[in-house]
């Protein structure tokens, strides 16, 4: 028998800008995305049975189909069908459930590295996106990892200088998961009318974004000139009818030493961004007791430079 353990990193959007409806009724976007060193551990081991298997330390993650793991296991042992073999997965979760972390993104991406070393199938990084595009939208950024422009529904990428310095208190309420659907849903209904029209729009904002100061800030490796770049088009609609969310970004943003702060994905995570851990671990003691009182987890993280790797 053979096996692998693999690190799967969850990610943050630094910036998410919803440009407009495309014509297959997607959302177009334009993102930034940053792997952290928040992370679940997925290790894969043959069998000698066929077929696929999964099992977690988190009962609240679902073991059938409908988990990503297994589907880009399915989906690699079509495409490969005389190299396949059967695999258990045993997926250890830190990465919160429903957060906007990109978590069951990062699990699929893992999945697709271990089998495609576990199987001899010598693809490269660019030979898998193809699947992992066809299985969700952040499972291509998962698979790359690091600082990455992502554009279309999240799964055109173009990589950017990592971010090394800076670390973030990340914040989440347990007990409350955002519907990725129902936070687009609510943007286009809130913000549908300043929604940009047609691939020359999109192309314009793409253009600014790559030139504009949070990208400069990333460049320079410049935290605090990333802290005023950061954007969520979704926080606004979300925290709206999420009052941990605003409850959690007002009390970050009221800090000394937050350089600034934002909702991650479609929430409702949200962090604070600090010039280095040191000011981040200090802050998130300073704020222990408010966010026992709120209810918030709360965890401090840096950056990472790439996704998916071995252990």
């Amino acid at each position: 028998m053979s096996s692998l353990r693999l690190r799967s990193p969850a990610k943050v959007n630094l910036h998410l800008e919803v440009l407009g409806l495309r014509g297959d009724g997607f959302h177009e976007l334009a993102m930034v995305m940053q792997s952290i060193d928040l992370a679940d551990e997925l290790c894969l081991s043959t069998t000698a049975a066929s077929g696929f298997r999964l099992c977690c330390d988190v009962a609240e993650v679902p073991l059938d189909r409908s988990n990503l793991v297994l589907r880009a296991a399915e989906r690699l042992a079509t495409a490969f069908p005389q190299q396949a073999r059967g695999v258990l997965f045993e997926l250890t979760k830190r990465i919160p459930i429903g957060a906007g972390l990109a978590g069951g993104s990062s699990n699929a991406a893992a999945a697709l590295v271990g089998l495609n070393h576990l199987w001899g199938l010598g693809l490269t990084l660019e030979q898998l996106q193809p699947y992992a595009a066809a299985l969700g939208s952040d499972i291509s950024f998962c698979l790359a990892g690091g600082t990455q422009l992502c554009f279309g529904r999240g799964e055109r990428l173009e990589p950017v200088e990592p971010l090394q310095r800076g670390a973030i208190v990340l914040l989440k309420h347990p007990e409350v998961a955002i519907s990725t659907p129902w936070a687009y849903g609510l943007c286009r209904e809130q913000l549908g009318h300043r929604y940009l029209q047609g691939e020359c729009s999109f192309a314009e904002r793409r253009m600014a974004l790559r030139r504009g100061p949070l990208l400069a800030g990333i460049r320079g490796d410049n935290p605090a000139a990333v802290a005023t770049a950061l954007r969520n088009d979704l926080e606004a609609p979300v925290c709206s009818l999420a009052p941990s969310v605003e409850a959690g970004l007002q009390l970050l943003r009221s800090q000394a030493g937050v350089l600034g702060a934002c909702m991650s994905g479609s929430g409702p995570s949200h962090f604070a961004l600090f010039r280095d851990r040191e000011t981040a671990r200090a802050t998130r003691r300073h704020l222990q007791p408010e966010l026992d009182r709120l209810g918030l987890k709360s965890w401090v993280c840096g950056f990472l430079p790439r996704g998916i790797t071995t252990l």
